[in-house]
């Protein structure tokens, strides 16, 4: 997406003035650095000199963190300029507690009864006319505390929006949106309208992978069959290969990537004992720098030294991934087991939404690459606590045994 693509509907005079929303922060800084660098570049081209900052300030109106637009509606009870607002990553907007608590904390605001969805919508509602809200989800992607996921949008629309409609997949039955049981609660309202169209069955992510999405919900829902005849259907377009040996891992990414594709590791916000292996995940990356800048940059991911966890690499993409597998999310003969590390030691997370979330960590990380992964499950060590090899020797097996390739 160009600049010019980008701002197309932000001439005020027209009726489809619009606003792209997201509450991914990494994402809103790279698409906007993004587009003011290739608008920069276009001007150059054309022998017009621009300065960045003019290039930024042109492209923070249409590209804007939600909580932004969120603030500015509490502000402001007017309806809002733009019409049409799409929101990216739709099931991380928060739920009411978390919304309340927020602004109660940090901008004093006092007894608010909404959730971000509701409110959201509030604000579009505003219009006298029309207006139309398009929410792009990921299945199973909430990561964060507070993330309420599609749900809370329908539950909204159900609550307080009687004469919206509604425009909704088909497949948001399946588990990973967690949307059934209020599926179920529309389906006497007027104006639901289900359309099998509404559904991105090619990821497009994942171009030479049709079927990544699939083999990922199946390997952590534990249906190893399924994911093996996925694996089957998957691996000629798309290569994976597991390793015990970060070094090997690295070398495979640098031999498989052509000219510009972009490489680098992912690992999860958990994965506190991989500081071993120079992977240390309380260490800040300057997400800019690490998904836009080049190979001579030691900050970029191409560098392979600073590594991007869940939280800065979700609702964006690599060409190659080394998904780095630590003991934070361990698969046993029961099932998969989450755990965290404090202190010195790792401690069991007990609360289903916690697991849910460190799960879904694992999802977005391996869905990650366009064109194929590395995954490395270290092989422990005998001398570290932390770090005994039955941490994660099942793991390993359990991936060898859906019939991933060993490097």
């Amino acid at each position: 997406m160009g600049l010019n693509a980008a701002t197309k509907h932000q001439d005020k005079e027209d009726g489809l003035y619009s606003v792209f929303l997201s509450g991914n922060g990494p994402l809103v800084a790279i698409l906007r650095e993004a587009l003011a660098r290739d608008h920069l570049q276009n001007e150059l081209e054309q022998g017009r000199r621009l300065r960045k900052g003019e290039a930024r300030s042109k492209v923070r109106a249409f590209i804007q963190p939600v909580h932004e637009f969120r603030d500015e509606g509490i502000k402001d009870p007017k309806p809002p300029i733009e019409h049409v607002a799409l929101f990216d990553e739709a099931q991380r907007a928060w739920h009411q507690a978390k919304t309340a608590d927020f602004l109660k904390r940090r901008k004093g605001v006092f007894d608010f009864d909404k959730s971000e969805p509701e409110f959201l919508i509030s604000c579009l509602d505003r219009h006298p006319d029309w207006a139309v809200i398009v929410c792009l989800v990921g299945g199973g992607q909430e990561i964060h505390t507070g993330e309420a996921g599609i749900s809370e949008w329908i539950e909204s629309l159900n609550r307080s929006f009687p004469d919206w409609h509604i425009y909704i997949s088909s497949r948001l039955t399946d588990s990973e949106y967690a949307a059934g049981r209020v599926l179920d609660q529309i389906r006497s309202r007027p104006h639901v309208v289900t359309k099998d169209e509404l559904h991105l069955s090619v990821s497009m992510r994942s171009f030479r992978a049709e079927n990544l999405s699939r083999l990922v919900k199946e390997l952590l829902d534990l249906e190893a069959q399924a994911a093996f005849r996925t694996l089957i259907e998957l691996r000629e377009k798309y290569p994976i290969v597991i390793t015990r040996d970060l070094i090997k891992a690295k070398r495979w990414l640098k031999t498989r990537a052509r000219g510009s594709e972009r490489y680098g590791i992912v690992v999860s916000s958990q994965a506190e004992r991989l500081k071993p292996h120079a992977i240390d995940v309380k260490s800040p990356i300057d997400p800019i720098h690490w998904f836009l800048d080049g190979k001579e940059d030691v900050r970029s991911s191409y560098y392979l030294e600073d590594v991007a966890t869940e939280f800065h690499i979700q609702g964006l993409e690599l060409d190659w991934a080394c998904v780095t597998w630590d003991a934070d999310f361990r698969h046993t003969p029961d099932g998969w087991q989450h755990w965290s590390f404090v202190g010195d030691r790792w401690n069991r997370i007990r609360k289903p939404e916690r697991q849910t979330y460190l799960k879904n960590a694992y999802r977005v990380l391996l869905t990650r690459a366009r064109q194929g992964m590395v995954i490395v499950v270290p092989p422990g060590d005998h001398e570290d606590p932390t770090r005994k090899p039955e941490f994660y020797d099942p793991t390993f097996e359990y991936l060898r045994e859906v019939g991933f390739r060993i490097m």
